[in-house]
């Protein structure tokens, strides 16, 4: 074990990663088994939600913190293809909420899909613990170890399991509040506070672990947290009141052969994770079958409801841009700052870390911000939020580039344009995230609730894999990653980010007024 006095700068960070995380656990405990039912002017079950999704994404983004890198210094797959695998996995993560939200609506209940979700999460991030072969240098040696099918099973655990919660968690959150209640904004950012406090103490810790002691420790460790969030979420179920419960009350046999089907997508997953080329033509596929099944129930509906979902449409396409930029993080950007950046020796995986450390801090001036302009008649529609959360990702992006090229290209580029890069980022992320998140639960169709929450998280998972294709690019035809090719590509899809930015801003009023702000409380009164 090391002396204190010789740690480094990611050992501090690790120590204060942990003192944090014991911290957290303790109030998560105590909310959850508390009686009041109001914690700082909101239910208290946003709280249990909060922290169960904490700990949730705790696993999660210290999973993705490490994955590339552990798919490029462990299994020894070239950069492009790391990407791609990468780019693969983030989508399917995001595809099965679809499966998930619509079990959850029709039959089984966004609480007992959470569960469910939950035991496959922790099992799939405990087998990631599994490595095979070590020492071994030959790739094609390296990949025909039988102990990769584990990893595929790992992988395809944890993409169905969050299909079943992720969706459903977020859902229940807007449940808990009416429709035209001025706290909900709030409460969806609050939330994301809780997503993003699991996600920097899991990057730290997580990554930390994984690259110092070795990558069984972290992805363990993954493991540990989702069992924690999965505990006080169980823990915490009288103070959700009853929300998130089966439409109708489910036969035991019913019951199971949902769960069965749970099993047999995770069957489905472990193929498709493996061979990528597969995955974009399901997304396509599905992905024009969802807009059809979504217009075929728009336009059984009044204009007004109709028109909503117009405008959720507009918004859930911008999504695939937001998070085809924003995703470089754990793929060619954690590479490029693994191999091109001034680190000074801190581990790469703590730098994805930045992101929702900056969203912790920066979190509740934007809940702030908006409450202040609304109250006054200046805060931006949902469409022109989301106008500048372009805006600023196509930014990052170019500011990045403008760095690493002011020093030369033989140069390692300083630090700060990292943290730059993941400011703007930041900024624009809450901007659309859980901007996103609140428009979808007040503008769906009641009957389409959770089936519209997947469908946001559906052209999430096409922005992911959009991800996979820009970061396979940075490889070039080598495979490799080149640091003059993926400065030119972040050039390119920054200014072509900007020029779409534009064009949202100029449809937002129209997009607004499809909305329909104004009669949403006859909707809630009628519900």
């Amino acid at each position: 074990m090391k002396d204190v006095a010789s740690w480094n700068e990611g050992d501090w960070i690790g120590a204060i990663a942990a003192l944090a995380l014991f911290a957290f656990l303790i109030v998560g405990g105590l909310i959850a088994a508390r009686k009041s039912e109001e914690v700082v002017g909101h239910p208290r079950g946003l709280f249990v939600l909060f922290y169960a999704e904490m700990w949730e994404r705790f696993s999660y983004y210290g999973m993705r913190a490490l994955l590339v890198l552990y798919l490029t210094k462990f299994w020894l797959f070239g950069d492009g293809k790391a990407n791609l695998i990468y780019g693969a996995y983030t989508s399917l993560v995001y595809i099965t909420p679809v499966l998930g939200g619509a079990i959850a609506d029709r039959y089984l209940g966004q609480r007992k899909a959470v569960i469910y979700g939950g035991l496959l999460l922790a099992l799939g991030h405990l087998f990631m613990a599994v490595e095979g072969l070590h020492g071994v240098t030959d790739p094609a040696i390296k990949q025909a170890d039988p102990a990769i099918n584990v990893f595929w099973l790992a992988l395809a655990l944890i993409c169905v399991g969050s299909g079943f919660l992720k969706a459903n968690i977020s859902v229940i959150v807007g449940q808990l509040y009416r429709m035209t209640d001025t706290r909900r904004d709030a409460a969806y950012t609050i939330f994301y506070m809780g997503v993003n406090v699991g996600a920097a103490l899991g990057t730290i810790l997580v990554g930390y672990l994984g690259e110092t002691i070795g990558w069984a420790w972290g992805f363990g460790l993954a493991g540990i947290g989702m069992v924690l969030g999965l505990l006080i979420f169980i823990v915490g179920r009288p103070a959700l009141a009853g929300k998130g419960e089966p439409p109708v009350p489910l036969a035991a046999r019913t019951e199971w052969t949902l769960y069965a089907i749970g099993i047999a997508a995770v069957a489905v997953i472990w193929g498709l994770v493996q061979y990528q080329d597969v995955i974009q033509s399901l997304l396509i596929v599905s992905g024009l079958g969802m807009l059809g099944y979504t217009l075929f129930e728009a336009f059984k509906l009044p204009k007004e409801p109709r028109e909503r979902i117009f405008a959720i449409l507009f918004l859930v396409a911008l999504n695939p841009v937001f998070w085809g930029l924003f995703e470089q993080a754990g793929g060619s950007l954690s590479l490029y700052t693994d191999r091109f950046v001034d680190r000074a020796g801190v581990p790469t995986s703590l730098f994805q870390s930045i992101n929702p450390i900056y969203i912790v801090l920066l979190g509740p001036v934007f809940a702030g911000l908006w409450t202040w302009l609304g109250r006054r008649g200046l805060e931006p529609s949902a469409p022109a939020k989301f106008g500048l959360a372009l805006v600023q990702v196509g930014l990052s992006f170019l500011v990045f580039v403008w760095g690493a090229n002011s020093v030369g290209a033989a140069a390692l580029t300083p630090v700060i344009f990292v943290f730059l890069i993941y400011l703007l980022q930041t900024t624009g992320e809450l901007c659309l995230s859980p901007v996103g998140l609140s428009a979808m639960t007040r503008l769906a169709p009641l009957h389409l609730g959770s089936f519209i929450m997947g469908a946001w998280f559906y052209m999430t998972a096409v922005g992911n894999f959009v991800a996979g294709k820009i970061g396979e690019a940075t490889g070039g035809e080598g495979g490799e990653m080149s640091k003059e090719l993926t400065l030119a590509i972040y050039s390119q899809i920054g200014w072509i980010t900007i020029g779409v930015a534009v064009v949202v801003l100029l449809l937002s009023r129209i997009v607004r007024r499809w909305m329909h702000l104004d009669t949403l409380e006859d909707r809630a009164a009628a519900a």
